[in-house]
């Protein structure tokens, strides 16, 4: 849960992370009208159910999912309250990096956690899959969180926990976040794989189109007047 998105996630300014420290940006990431509030809650839902969608497959979770897979093997918590765990920890990790979270921050770790797992029993419903429809909702899910990611960052109320690391990072070390966002994704699954979560084809497969696809929905779903951060 990620901003819950992955290394192909379009690129980000270098100042992008700092822009909040603006008084102005600092508010607008606090308030919206009814409709941003209910696209952003929209965008929250779908993506608890993309992340669902792509543990149902059994082809790999997403990057972050991959981890969660792997501490609910070890602590006797689910995966909603895991997310939830997971994202409280990040955002510690906002301190240092002078981050400043927004409504949107606080709702990604709330609704996410909230979400996810009755999205699980909802998908557990489904019958035994084939490998034909199991790349097909591997497929569906890609799409269903590239729609999500948009809808959320399109709002403009503050990054997921998750983004806002990676942001933070490139602002006060000055790197392109895609080495960022690989690296720490890249330690990320491989925790998360030793402790028994899913890594798969479809991790990658997602790694690879996600970004793509938000480029390309991000311009139509984005507010007037928002600046997306991602």
């Amino acid at each position: 849960m990620t901003s819950r998105t992955s290394p192909a996630s379009p690129p980000a300014e270098v100042g992008a992370a700092r822009s909040d420290a603006r008084p102005d940006a600092r508010v607008a990431s606090w308030r919206t009208d009814a409709r941003g509030s209910a696209q952003l809650v929209v965008g929250l839902l779908l993506y608890a159910l993309s992340m669902a969608v792509m543990v149902r497959a059994g082809l790999g979770a997403l990057p972050w999912d991959v981890l969660t897979q792997g501490l609910t093997h070890r602590l006797p918590l689910s995966f909603g309250a895991i997310t939830a765990l997971t994202s409280l920890v990040v955002l510690l990790c906002w301190w240092p990096l002078r981050q400043r979270p927004g409504l949107g921050t606080v709702a990604n770790v709330v609704v996410i956690a909230l979400a996810v797992d009755p999205a699980l029993a909802l998908v557990g419903l489904l019958p035994p899959l084939g490998l034909p429809a199991r790349v097909a909702l591997v497929v569906v899910g890609i799409v269903l969180n590239a729609v999500a990611t948009a809808l959320y960052i399109g709002v403009g109320l503050g990054p997921g926990p998750r983004d806002g690391l990676m942001t933070g990072l490139v602002g006060r070390t000055g790197w392109p976040l895609a080495p960022v966002r690989i690296g720490i994704e890249v330690a990320v699954v491989g925790v998360g794989a030793l402790l028994g979560g899913t890594l798969g084809l479809a991790t990658l497969a997602y790694a690879l189109g996600v970004g793509p696809l938000v480029h390309v929905l991000l311009p139509r779903l984005t507010r007037p007047g928002v600046r997306a951060r991602h």
